[in-house]
């Protein structure tokens, strides 16, 4: 009697046993796939928004490369400007220089020496001595070179070409340009030697025909200039 009632029991605890077993799986098993999928849920959208934040970092660095690029660029472009007005101006000034050291020369035609020089002689000697350049002998010749220039347009280091008739027979340096367009030049006349003389003037202004630049914008000669030459061409 005392075995069956014990073997009873036994089965009574057991089957209560199975039964908790059973209740705790169904109830706590959906409560860890929640926390789970939460927790996924999350890492993914921490892994999203740090692709997002790399991505941003990625393209602000290529533009912050690019914008830097793009400066350094136009300040090499500046620089190489500047480079060139500071040689260009430094080339007239040279040659502006050296033709004052002629001033008071006498005029001797066909002359070439600070004794006595003539016009197109003074015009060689002082580019070829302050900026290397070769020009013709004569100022006809002369007038064949470099980049033609208008009469409101001129700078100081053009050339300007004078003519008694069609021919060209007298050359000059542009020496200064006011304000109001006054255009200064120096050059060997026949009455006083190397001077310096003004287009206003009533002898000369009628006589200007024309001018020519040749040095460019680089200080340097155009590439048209010739190499030193003769001709029988007037020249005074």
């Amino acid at each position: 009697m005392k075995k069956r009632v014990l073997s009873y029991l036994v089965a009574l605890v057991s089957i209560v046993s199975l039964q908790s077993c059973v209740t705790n799986y169904v109830v706590s098993k959906p409560a860890t796939y929640s926390k789970e999928y939460k927790t996924d849920a999350k890492l993914a959208s921490i892994d999203a928004n740090k692709m997002e934040q790399d991505k941003q970092r990625l393209i602000n660095s290529f533009l912050a490369e690019k914008a830097a690029s793009i400066a350094n660029a136009k300040n090499s472009i500046k620089n190489a400007g500047i480079a060139k007005v500071i040689k260009y101006n430094k080339t007239i000034d040279n040659i502006l220089t050296e033709a004052e050291t002629y001033l008071g020369t006498p005029y001797r035609y066909g002359g070439m020496t600070r004794n006595g020089i003539d016009c197109s002689a003074f015009v060689l000697s002082v580019f070829g001595a302050a900026a290397g350049l070769s020009l013709p002998r004569v100022a006809s010749s002369q007038s064949q070179e470099g980049e033609r220039i208008e009469k409101e347009n001129l700078q100081k280091g053009d050339l300007i070409f004078f003519s008694h008739g069609r021919r060209i027979s007298h050359v000059g340096i542009v020496e200064s340009v006011s304000e109001d367009g006054e255009v200064k030049f120096i050059h060997a006349a026949t009455s006083k030697g190397v001077m310096i003389s003004s287009l206003n003037d009533s002898y000369w202004g009628p006589k200007f025909r024309f001018a020519k630049r040749v040095i460019n914008e680089n200080g340097e000669a155009y590439n048209n200039l010739a190499a030193v030459t003769a001709t029988t061409a007037t020249s005074f």
